[in-house]
């Protein structure tokens, strides 16, 4: 029911746009979410000419341009801060609904000192609602990574989520160590499912159990994407042919 796609980072940083739209074409990847401050250039600088080519270029293809990978986060202590990523994330969602993306993932990065962990969650929220209000209104949707030292436990990331309470804000579940508990992702995909809108994905022949989320996927008919988030590679037209092989393998049908 969903789909192999593949985040810029990091496997895919140095290929200019036309470079990696060929590229995952070719090794059967449906989907690419452009992390900012990579080779592909396509930045909320860009103007509205080159906006409608990129969008132009995607239509073109069989790829579809899913997401951008921003690194706005909203836990700061001051305000002004967690306003200027607000503002930045705008810009973000202006330029997915401008280029025809469906999200733009947005994420924590920790708590930081001198603020209660329950103010800080509560400060996240608040930026959150900020961007949905504005996502919602452009047909955007914001993805909240589940990252960062501390706020990757999913527990904290499902206070974050109780606290924003938008219907155009979800998660993006994120593939850390900190979701095992005694070798199974279970418990903390059952906590976090009902907010899963986008799934980030590494090395796959790691220890991470992805036979067991993906089968948790499955059940939950979770029907979006996967995204190849891995270390770069000195051969990565090999590495991209060789992970969709073992994705799918992994992915295989469970009765």
């Amino acid at each position: 029911m969903f789909q192999l796609g593949a985040v810029t980072y990091n496997v895919l940083k140095d290929w200019d746009l036309e470079t990696l739209i060929v590229k995952l074409e070719q090794a059967g990847f449906a989907a690419v979410e452009l992390r900012t401050e990579h080779k592909h250039g396509v930045e909320p600088s860009i103007s509205k000419e080159q906006r409608e080519q990129v969008k132009a270029r995607f239509a073109k293809s069989k790829v579809r341009l899913l997401s951008y990978g921003s690194t706005c986060e909203f836990h700061a202590a001051d305000p002004a801060v967690r306003q200027k990523n607000v503002d930045v994330a705008k810009s973000f969602i202006d330029l997915a609904h401008d280029t025809g993306a469906w999200g733009v993932k947005v994420r924590p990065n920790g708590f930081p000192p001198g603020v209660s962990r329950e103010q800080t969650i509560q400060n996240i929220a608040a930026s959150l609602r900020q961007c949905g209000d504005y996502a919602a209104r452009m047909g955007v949707e914001v993805w909240v990574e589940v990252h960062g030292k501390e706020t990757q436990e999913p527990a904290v990331c499902a206070a974050i989520m109780k606290a924003t309470t938008h219907q155009a804000v979800g998660l993006c579940w994120n593939s850390n160590p900190t979701d095992v508990v005694n070798g199974s992702v279970k418990q903390n995909f059952d906590l976090l499912k009902p907010w899963i809108r986008h799934c980030h994905i590494n090395e796959l022949a790691g220890p991470y159990p992805y036979r067991e989320l993906f089968k948790l996927l499955q059940e939950h008919r979770y029907d979006r994407y996967t995204l190849c988030e891995a270390q770069e590679s000195k051969e990565p037209e090999r590495f991209l042919r060789w992970y969709r092989a073992l994705w799918t393998e992994l992915n295989r049908p469970c009765g």
